[in-house]
């Protein structure tokens, strides 16, 4: 992964060479909401870093290790990678701890923790 842009969203290493297919990704992930939270996993930084080769490799992590809808949470990434990249997708469980800085501008919710 590079470093962060200005809007706190990770730089992917696929943006260098393929920017038109990383506005498509990100665009489509946006469909793939954290039931707990509702908020897209875009919004909330969970996609750290991709990949695209002959493959997709995608550095995904979750908003907590423990996370009850992970497993379809990466599943549905995966699927909807894959759709949008036209090629075979795969999903490395990253292990930064996500935080609310991880988040798009403007979204850190009110939840007492700032």
């Amino acid at each position: 992964m590079s470093e962060t842009s200005v809007n706190r969203q990770p730089v992917w290493e696929a943006e260098a060479n393929h920017p038109e297919l990383c506005e498509k990704l990100r665009e489509g992930l946006r469909e793939i909401i954290d039931p707990e939270l509702g908020y897209d996993i875009i919004q909330l930084g969970l996609i750290r870093d991709v990949k695209i080769e002959d493959e997709a490799v995608i550095n995904m992590i979750l908003t907590t290790p423990f996370c009850p809808y992970g497993p379809a949470m990466l599943e549905s990434t995966r699927g909807k990678a894959e759709e949008i990249l036209e090629r075979p997708t795969r999903i490395d469980f990253g292990v930064e701890q996500w935080d609310f800085s991880m988040m798009e501008e403007g979204l850190e919710p009110d939840w007492g923790m700032f």
